[in-house]
């Protein structure tokens, strides 16, 4: 009797982006727990880290026939080849990050890279968190044509007691894992609508 093979289930590739280029940011360390989680209790999904951090400054006297510096053609196929993106977005005076904006808009060339993928947003830092980064990022997504979850909402006032990350940048807070994990679901499961 053959055996009857079991379809698999579907993998969602998340390319994680942090606007953050210091060694021990709070927001990496969010992907950085965002891609344990994944890989130890989250099924159906897996979280690719990607660097930004050597895309230079968007200058279109770079893109040469069509063409685009080496680590910008590298980063535009990792965004292509994902199903959805995690943005860490810190805050910076009230909007987005310089080196954030700059990877949104090398991915934004033509064809858009963005386009049609879904997304959420986690931040962490001081006072509100990060918070008011998401609403510019959003702002930024329309036109890129990027689907954001919309709930739940992720914004974690770093520096408020019992301690969230250790010396390095790692979150260590259980009940902030718990948040991330629910964000990651809601992003797997809209990603899951979309594509069907």
């Amino acid at each position: 009797m053959a055996a009857t093979s079991i379809p698999a289930k579907p993998i969602i590739k998340i390319a994680a982006l942090s606007g953050s280029l210091r060694k021990g940011s709070f927001n990496t360390g969010l992907l950085r727990s965002a891609i344990e989680l994944s890989k130890n209790s989250i099924e159906g999904i897996e979280i690719e880290y990607v660097d930004i951090s050597p895309l230079p400054f968007l200058n279109t006297d770079l893109e040469v026939q069509g063409t685009y510096p080496p680590a910008v053609e590298a980063f535009r196929k990792k965004i292509q080849e994902a199903d959805s993106i995690l943005f860490a977005s810190p805050e910076y005076n009230f909007s987005v990050t310089p080196p954030l904006k700059n990877a949104l808009d090398w991915g934004s060339r033509p064809p858009n890279v963005w386009g049609d993928k879904t997304a959420a947003i986690v931040s962490a830092g001081g006072g509100f968190g990060g918070g008011r980064s998401h609403y510019h990022l959003r702002q930024i997504g329309v036109f890129l044509d990027i689907h954001f979850i919309n709930k739940p909402e992720f914004y974690l006032n770093a520096f408020q007691p019992p301690a969230k990350f250790d010396a390095e940048g790692n979150l260590v807070d259980e009940a902030t894992k718990e948040k991330l994990k629910e964000v990651l679901l809601a992003l797997k499961a809209f990603t899951l609508r979309l594509k069907s």
